[in-house]
Order: structure tokens, then sequence, then C-alpha cells
């Protein structure tokens, strides 16, 4: 009778412990349903990468926390929640997603004002750029964000020119080269460089190299490794000089009637968690997450950086420069102030760039 007995108690210990544990899950399930607001985040990288993994994973445990999980963000990566990267500002104007993560270019005509950012060695460091960036949106693109509520414009890390296998030196070496491009601008100064310029997302790129769609991309050195694509490309150029060869502005929003759905003290927690100081976060995830990579490809065998020297990148400039004032006579034709939009944009880089 001892040793059942002791089997009994056994059992029953072993029994008490797993209705603990029922207890214990049961009340877990009760603090994630007693979330009053689930926000789908939904954008077109893959979950490997920098901004998805430092910085949207951190974005979504602040919100969280901040509204004592009365607020629950579901980040949806690489478009699992349907679409092309191009609808993604659409998703978030129509509700068809609560927050989205897109570039703006992708769009050509909405946002023309936005295209500045675009221009040849405009930018520096995606950290100055996106705070230049942000400051210009909300002073010159909030009516055509109709919609959405901001939650950060900026820009990527310094754009390069990547190739399979050819050296570029010169606009010459560009001839022939089918490359990548992510927005009209871009694409137009790929062409006045002598390449052909082939227009798609960026997540389409490896599947276009793999094929031999294309030659090479322009793409910030972050993308290469978020995309997986140093297996694919091997020459790297990078310009001289404090300014970098391109950006593109990029958009983080929300959809506004969701944002105006929410309580007072709710809202707050949004607005505590956008505006300039998310722009510049995300840059700087971005600037960071260029690091690495080009300390992988130094110690590659098989790629290489090809660094211009300032007189090979003045050539560069030579025809960016030729881009810049054909944007602005477009912009002056369609009633919109291009110089002074150059101007402006050109003074906020320099700006950000002298504060520490």
């Amino acid at each position: 009778m001892t040793d059942i007995a002791t089997g009994w108690r056994r059992l029953a210990t072993r029994m008490a412990a797993g209705v603990a544990g029922l207890v214990v899950a049961a009340g877990m399930a009760g603090q994630a349903a007693a979330a009053e607001v689930t926000l789908r985040l939904h954008h077109f990288f893959p979950p490997t990468s920098a901004v998805h993994s430092k910085y949207f994973t951190d974005w979504k445990q602040r919100v969280e926390s901040q509204s004592g999980g009365r607020i629950e963000v579901k980040i949806y990566p690489a478009m699992q929640l349907g679409g092309t990267p191009p609808s993604l500002f659409d998703q978030a104007r129509t509700g068809q997603a609560d927050i989205i993560w897109t570039v703006v270019g992708y769009t050509p005509d909405r946002f023309p004002e936005a295209e500045v950012f675009d221009l040849p060695f405009l930018p520096r460091s995606a950290e100055i750029t996106s705070q230049a960036a942000h400051e210009f949106a909300m002073k010159h693109l909030t009516s055509r964000f109709e919609g959405v509520k901001v939650i950060a414009a900026h820009t990527h890390s310094p754009g390069l020119i990547h190739t399979r296998d050819r050296e570029v030196r010169t606009p010459e070496d560009m001839k022939g080269l089918k490359l990548r491009g992510p927005s009209r601008l871009i694409n137009s100064f790929i062409e006045a460089l002598g390449a052909e310029p082939v227009g798609m997302p960026v997540p389409q790129t490896a599947e276009a190299l793999s094929r031999g769609v294309i030659d090479g991309t322009v793409l910030p050195m972050e993308g290469l490794d978020a995309l997986r694509l140093q297996e694919l490309v091997h020459r790297h150029m990078v310009f001289a000089g404090e300014n970098a060869l391109y950006t593109t502005m990029m958009l983080v929003a929300m959809n506004q009637a969701k944002y105006d759905g929410l309580p007072a003290d709710l809202k707050k927690v949004i607005d505590d968690n956008a505006g300039i100081a998310e722009a510049r976060a995300i840059g700087r995830v971005m600037d960071q997450a260029d690091a690495p990579v080009v300390a992988s490809i130094e110690k590659s065998t098989t790629n290489r950086i090809i660094a211009l020297t300032p007189e090979e990148t003045d050539r560069f400039r030579a025809v960016g420069a030729e881009v810049e004032k054909a944007w602005a006579e477009r912009m002056t034709a369609r009633g919109i102030d291009g110089p002074a939009l150059i101007e402006e944009a050109k003074a906020l880089v320099a700006k950000y760039a002298a504060r520490p």
C-alpha cells in the first residue's frame, strides 16, 4: 500500500503541476487577448533585413510596452499580406494594412516633390539624409500623404553601382549594361550614364540577376546582404567625396482612420514613436548594416570594391548635374518650383550633417 500511496502522491503532484501549467498558459493567453488594438505592419523586405530585425521589431516592442499591452503589432515582411511593393502606400491608405513601409518612388508622379532626394550626389549618410527627408516631407508632402499618418519619412544608406563582373570607373564603362533601378529619376540617371535602366522593385533583383535579365543594380550595401546578392554581383563601385551617388525617399505610414479611432492615450503612444527621431533611427540602422557587408566583401576572393578617384567621380557628378537640371525644368513645367526644392533639400542635408 505504501508503494501505491506513493505512486498516487506522485501522480497527484504531476497533475497539480499540469493544472498549474494550464493556469499559467491561460493567464498568458488572457494577457495576449487583452490587446485592444492589433496593428498589421506590412513591408517588402525579408525578415533577415536590418530594418526588419533591428528597427521594426524594436518599434513593435516599444509600442506594445508603452501601451501596457493594449496595442499588439504584428509584422508581415516580404509582402506576406499580398500585393506588390508599389501597392503598399494604397494598402495603408485604404486599410488593407494598418502600417506599411515602402519606397515613395515606386509610384512615379504621385509624389513629385519627393524625387528631389533621388537626385545624384545629394545625400550623405542615411542618418543625416533621413532627418532632412522627414523635415522636407512634413513641409511639402502632407497633402499628397492624405489618408495616412506619417510615422517616418527617411532615406536608405548610400546607394552604389553593383555589377556582375564589370569594373566601372567612367560613364563609358556603363555602356551596354542593364541595371535595375528603383525609381524614375534614378533610372533617368542610369540612362544618362549610358546604361539601360530596368525598373523593378528591389525584391525582384535576385531573380532578374539569376536569369540574366540585368547585369547589375544600384543598391546600398545593406541591401546586398538583405537580398543575398553577394553571390550574384561581384564588383561594387564606391564614389569619392562625402555625398553618395544616390538614395531614395522611403515611408513608414499608418492608416489615418485606424489612428483616428484610437483613444487619446494610445494615440500618444503612436505619436511618441513617430517623427524625425524615428527617421533618424531607421537611417542609423541602415548605415550600421552597411559595415559588415563591406567587411565581408573586403575578405572575399570573388568580390571587389572599386574605389573611384575624385577625378573619376567628377565625371559622374557632371552627368548628375545635367539630370538635376532636367528634373528642375520638368518640375517647373508642372508648376512646382524645382530649383527651390533642390536648394532646400541640399540645405537640409547640410543642416543635419552639421549636427552631432
